[in-house]
Parts: C-alpha cells; sequence; structure tokens
C-alpha cells in the first residue's frame, strides 16, 4: 500500500505521465518540462510539480526533467520495474478482447491464465493460453502466486470470483462486471462499466 499521505488521484495521473513520457522519448527527446507535459495532458505544470515532489525531487529549475530518468523513476513508483502476472476470468467478447490487448504487454502485465464456467469455451486456445475451468481458478492462482485480476463476467458471478480471486491471494482486481464488488480493506479494487459511461455522457448531447 502507498503512504496514506499521498492522494490516490496522484497514483491514478502517474501512469498518464509515464505514457507521455514514454512517447516523447521514442521521439528521441530527452529534455522536458512540466509546461510541456501539463500541455500535452491538460494539466497544470503546478499540479504536475506538486505530484511529482510526493516522491522526491526529479528536475532541476530552469533545466526541466531529463525524460529517461524520471521514466525510470516512474517506472519504481509504481513497481513496473518487473513484469505482473495477470488472471482473466470471463471469456467472452469482452474477455478476449483484453487477452488480446497489446498495451499490458507493453506495460509489463502479462496474462498468464484465462478462466470461463463455460463448458463450450473450456479448453479454447487464445493464442499461446488455454481457457481453463472456473472451478480450478482458487488452485492455480494460489499456486502461481498471482496477485493481479481482471473480472470480465456476469454481473451475477462478479461477486463469487472476486471472493474467489481474493482467497486465492488476489490483492488487486480490474473489474468490468456491471455491478459492484465489496473487497476488504486490504484489496485494491477499480471498477470500469462502458454502458455506465456512454449513460452518462448521453446527458451532455444535445438533441439534434
Amino acid at each position: 500500500m502507498h503512504s496514506p499521505d499521498i492522494p490516490d488521484i496522484v497514483i491514478h495521473r502517474l501512469p498518464l505521465y509515464l505514457r507521455t513520457l514514454t512517447i516523447l522519448e521514442e521521439q528521441g527527446q530527452a529534455i522536458t518540462s512540466s509546461h510541456e507535459l501539463g500541455a500535452h495532458l491538460d494539466i497544470s505544470p503546478a499540479q504536475i510539480r506538486k505530484d511529482l515532489s510526493y516522491f522526491g525531487e526529479f528536475g532541476k529549475q530552469g533545466m526541466g526533467y531529463e525524460v529517461g530518468f524520471l521514466i525510470s523513476q516512474l517506472k519504481r513508483i509504481l513497481h513496473l520495474s518487473h513484469a505482473w502476472d495477470v488472471v482473466l476470468v470471463g471469456i467472452g467478447d469482452l474477455g478476449r478482447a483484453l487477452a488480446s490487448h497489446s498495451g499490458l504487454k507493453r506495460w509489463h502485465f502479462r496474462i498468464v491464465a484465462l478462466f470461463d464456467k463455460d463448458p463450450q469455451v473450456i479448453g479454447q486456445s487464445l493464442g499461446p493460453l488455454t481457457v481453463g475451468d472456473v472451478a480450478d481458478l482458487h488452485a492455480v492462482v494460489s499456486s502461481r502466486g498471482i496477485k493481479l485480476a481482471i473480472i470480465a463476467v456476469p454481473a451475477e458471478e462478479a461477486q463469487g470470483v472476486a471472493d474467489t480471486l481474493i482467497e486465492a491471494g488476489v490483492r488487486a482486481i480490474l473489474n468490468y462486471a456491471p455491478t459492484p464488488v465489496n473487497v476488504p480493506e486490504n484489496v485494491r479494487l477499480h471498477s470500469i462499466d462502458p454502458v455506465a459511461s456512454l449513460q452518462s455522457m448521453a446527458y451532455y448531447l444535445n438533441e439534434e
């Protein structure tokens, strides 16, 4: 767990900084500034400097930030210096899309196990992986020490799957099921509901 003195919103912005810096590095840029990062991200330079100051001093006034160095420091802060194994539960259309998401591997997350309860899906190959029976979920996750999970199951199955994952040792869950999931305080949960997001955005659309 991170220091309670660091707001969650700051942690959530760090990957945005890392992604932008990586793009700049790929373009051959060696030095950047809080003003340049802010222009890319629509975040004030003062906010960027404040966010980074929680973790140390990474730049020199009037000289900016060394892109490569700041990338390495953000990876250290976010514990991305090594690859994280991830289990994915629910191999429907969304699950298949997530399993083939190239961005996960690029950013040090590798899906190493797939599970579903549908007999027609169990045993199918998806890339180098074979879909396992969700009945074996606890045994596989606990034996492999997997700490990260993605849930992409129907709403009515989400809590049971989460409970199994947590009992097996998972400590962070990305939930795509369209329902709230309860987890203990020592487990991080982030839920994404694309339909709910679209519904809220529709409020702001004017009828033609």
